[in-house]
């Protein structure tokens, strides 16, 4: 998601995103061969997302989990409504390569959010002790955070603490927001490991501007929902966010292996 341009005078200090060791498939839009079972086995809680179209830039997120691979995935809670990209939807990169059949491509700046499956990387919020006792690492929000959107810079795509030193970037988003949006929030794996340049950058789950508004490519929820699912999100059971349209959603959910 890419923010106006912001003009720093520090140099970044990289903080590591990985909580996943789950390499992308792929790096040029292509349809792949699906490996549902190997690519969701690890996964013991899942947020599923579906929109009733691409072009749809609202949906219900259902959190669920199993206990093991062959188990039956248990729904949690009730179905939360969530907000889109401002354009709806666009195939990812993620676990699940890049396209699984037609449908956008994400690209940087066009305001689709990814759809597929996708790992989730660290959490983070203004006061992480307001979130209790969390089972996700959090990175403390503040003014020298921000999350590299310049995809010529070698940092694309990754949060960076700002310290003293010449600039790699021309473009970051700023993660103090004033309008309170990244408060709290989740870095979705997605471009990562490595990131594509030009295949979208920076995007979260976090708190929406208000309710139905649309993002620039994330996906945004009421605060309390989203307290409520950095307090359930476990690190140790490999959460996973599957986000499609619901069509492809019942196209590939056996193929996938995501709950009815």
């Amino acid at each position: 998601m890419r923010a106006p341009a912001l003009r720093l005078g520090l140099v970044g200090l990289v903080l590591g995103l990985v909580l996943s060791g789950l390499a992308l498939l792929g790096c040029a839009p292509k349809a792949v061969a699906l490996g549902g079972s190997d690519m969701t086995a690890p996964a013991r809680q899942l947020l599923l997302v579906v929109a009733e179209d691409w072009n749809y830039s609202e949906a219900s997120l259902q959190r669920f989990e199993r206990t093991s691979p062959d188990a039956d995935w248990t729904p949690v809670g009730g179905p939360v409504p969530v907000s889109l990209g401002r354009n709806g939807l666009g195939w990812g990169r993620g676990l699940h390569g890049l396209a699984l059949g037609a449908g956008p491509v994400k690209r940087e700046g066009d305001g689709r959010a990814p759809a597929g499956v996708f790992a989730l990387g660290l959490g983070f919020a203004r006061e992480p002790a307001d979130v209790g006792e969390s089972r996700v690492p959090l990175l403390r929000v503040d003014k020298s955070l921000v999350c590299v959107d310049d995809d010529a810079s070698p940092l694309y795509n990754q949060f960076v603490q700002t310290s003293g030193g010449p600039v790699t970037w021309t473009s970051a988003e700023d993660m103090d927001r004033a309008d309170g949006q990244y408060k709290l929030g989740m870095f979705v794996r997605h471009n990562a490991d490595p990131a594509v340049p030009g295949g979208g950058s920076c995007i979260f789950l976090h708190i929406w501007r208000s309710p139905g508004a649309s993002t620039s490519g994330c996906t945004a929820m009421d605060e309390a929902n989203l307290l409520a699912l950095l307090r359930w999100l476990d690190a140790a059971k490999s959460p996973v966010l599957a986000q499609l349209p619901r069509t492809d959603y019942q196209r590939l959910r056996t193929a996938l292996r995501l709950p009815e």
